[in-house]
């Protein structure tokens, strides 16, 4: 079954002192395209993450973010003592010579200065990655729910369409014979206006509406737009990813299409052919967001 894809997934995670929150947005692209929000301490499994997205996702413009939300009083950043006690001792020196008291703005200044507040890096634990990646897969699970959801109506769409243009082209064959009379009739009446009927060579002008009505003749595009149309609906039932194979089917449907039209010479026949041009755009455009 086709999927789209356009997707959404979220999935939640808690940890010893944090709560983590994985999200996976995708919309349609020709490509893989990832973009990343993830918290320094994972940093370093982003090539994995990157892995686990292209192996599951496959194709489209994907945005994944992780959100890590403390639940404890512990933090990675620390007050330097005796950093906030050096500074003290020289501003209090530097103020006792210049005769300015000391008082709360010095405590203050002390707290903006290098190296007053030390952050320490938190190292990744194993154990703890094990619970993300599990949080990880359970996203992109639910992307794929949705993607098969929004899938399912891109392939009702798809079918509606594809089965119009097989219907317009089994309503052409009533207009083929009425056409070649019409030509027949319209080569008769110029050669009347040109010359005496006597004067014609009825041989050579036999050859020459066979000639005509052969450069006419569509019946080999009709079979080849029969058996591409059979082949979108075999392909569109695969399990794997087709939305590049059907967009490729879809350019012979409309070479097929485009001959029919050029050759039609008969009004209802072109009528046929634009009901199927129509039907191809809105299934290219469907295409558009298939996987």
């Amino acid at each position: 079954m086709i999927k789209s894809m356009t997707g959404y997934g979220k999935a939640e995670c808690v940890l010893a002192l944090k709560k983590i929150t994985v999200e996976v947005r995708s919309l349609n692209s020709k490509v893989l395209d990832v973009n990343t929000r993830i918290p320094g301490v994972y940093r370093e499994k982003e090539l994995e993450i990157r892995r686990e997205l292209s192996d599951r996702l496959i194709r489209g413009k994907i945005d994944f973010s992780i959100f890590s939300e403390s639940l404890g009083v512990e933090s990675n950043s620390a007050i330097n003592n005796s950093m906030v006690k050096s500074y003290f001792s020289q501003l209090s020196e530097i103020s006792k010579e210049l005769q300015i008291p000391v008082g709360e703005v010095t405590l203050q200044i002390i707290m903006q200065l290098p190296e007053v507040v030390k952050t320490t890096r938190d190292e990744l634990d194993e154990n703890e990655w094990k619970t993300v990646v599990a949080a990880i897969r359970e996203a992109l699970d639910a992307m794929d729910t949705f993607r098969i959801q929004e899938g399912l109506s891109l392939y009702n769409d798809i079918i509606f369409n594809i089965n119009t243009i097989t219907t317009l082209l089994e309503q052409v064959a009533p207009y083929e014979l009425e056409r070649s009379a019409k030509v027949k009739e319209r080569i008769l009446e110029g050669l009347k206006e040109l010359s005496s009927p006597e004067g014609v060579d009825h041989n050579r002008l036999e050859q020459e509406m066979i000639f005509y009505l052969e450069k006419l003749d569509i019946n080999e595009e009709k079979v080849r737009l029969g058996n591409h149309c059979t082949y979108f609906l075999e392909t569109l039932e695969l399990e794997e990813p087709v939305g590049k194979k059907l967009g490729f089917i879809t350019q012979e449907i409309g070479r097929e299409i485009n001959t029919l039209g050029s050759k039609a010479n008969h009004t209802e026949m072109q009528k046929l052919v634009i009901g199927m041009k129509d039907a191809l755009e809105r299934i290219k455009e469907q295409l558009l967001n298939a996987l």
